[in-house]
């Protein structure tokens, strides 16, 4: 398929602005009313990268750190695809890995899930540049007696190795919970556990999509208007990100290249349906 897309891009003429398209990052903030939110948590900023592909992106990452270190967040999330292609090294991948975390700056950190394109080997060196990796998971964020729980799986598009209750283990779920998962493929298993938010990405919104940025292909076992964007199941909250990078061919048409920040706000329960998004 990419074979075939680069062929008709190039027919077009239209293959260079995919490719410059792939690096024109939008950032989106979003707000997520979040009933039961401590007053200590309220405002509180997640940066969310995803699908970052980082050793097949144009400029080698020059123009995603400086945007990232011109943001303000209390904590980042990455939510897998770390490398390219799904074979062979990546020392490209984790040299331009350790340059992004190096431009990430939170006072609560860095945490990351794997993908379907990355090895478990890659655990350790992600761990070396500080990223707190979240396999199958959790970890409570803290503001006095206060708290946020982080539960991360491990790919349950791919290698099917996403194991919730494990995850889930010693987390009070009563507390305001945000699960990581690298596609929206576990919703309802999540939904049913009590998560309030499903931070996920994985089908990079399309990627190549139709005018109006309708996906053509959505490239996970999921209802169609979980591909992209926030959605809402049950009582659950979440949203899929379009991806930072792109994946088979680096181009992207008509749907840009995604920085998220999410900004918890405390609410209640009867509003906590409400959310605002800008961009």
């Amino acid at each position: 398929m990419p074979k075939a897309l680069a062929a008709v891009l190039r027919v077009t003429m239209s293959i260079d602005r995919a490719r410059r398209n792939a690096v024109l990052y939008r950032v989106n903030e979003i707000d997520v009313p979040i009933g039961g939110l401590p007053s200590t948590f309220d405002g509180y900023r997640i940066l969310q990268l995803s699908d970052l592909h980082i050793d097949q992106i144009l400029d080698e990452g020059e123009r995603l750190r400086q945007m990232v270190a011109d943001l303000d967040y209390d904590l980042c999330v990455l939510t897998g695809d770390y490398r390219f292609d799904t074979y062979g090294v990546y020392d490209e991948a984790m040299a331009r890995m350790a340059r992004l975390v190096a431009a990430l700056r939170c006072p609560d950190g860095v945490v990351g899930i794997l993908g379907n394109h990355d090895f478990i080997e890659m655990v350790p060196e992600l761990e070396r540049m500080g990223v707190t990796m979240l396999l199958n998971e959790s970890l409570a964020i803290e503001r006095g007696r206060d708290r946020i729980w982080l539960v991360g799986l491990d790919d349950a598009h791919y290698y099917e190795v996403a194991d919730l209750a494990r995850a889930l283990a010693g987390v009070d779920t009563a507390q305001p919970t945000v699960l990581l998962a690298h596609s929206p493929e576990v919703i309802e298993q999540a939904a049913a556990s009590g998560m309030d938010l499903y931070l996920c990405g994985h089908t990079h919104g399309g990627q190549v999509c139709l005018p109006g940025g309708i996906p053509v292909i959505g490239n996970a076992r999921c209802e169609r208007d979980k591909i992209s964007g926030r959605w809402r199941h049950g009582a659950m909250q979440g949203y899929t990100h379009r991806g930072t990078g792109a994946s088979g061919l680096p181009v992207r048409i008509n749907c840009p290249p995604e920085i998220a920040v999410h900004r918890l706000v405390a609410t209640t329960e009867a509003s906590a349906g409400r959310a605002e998004v800008t961009g």
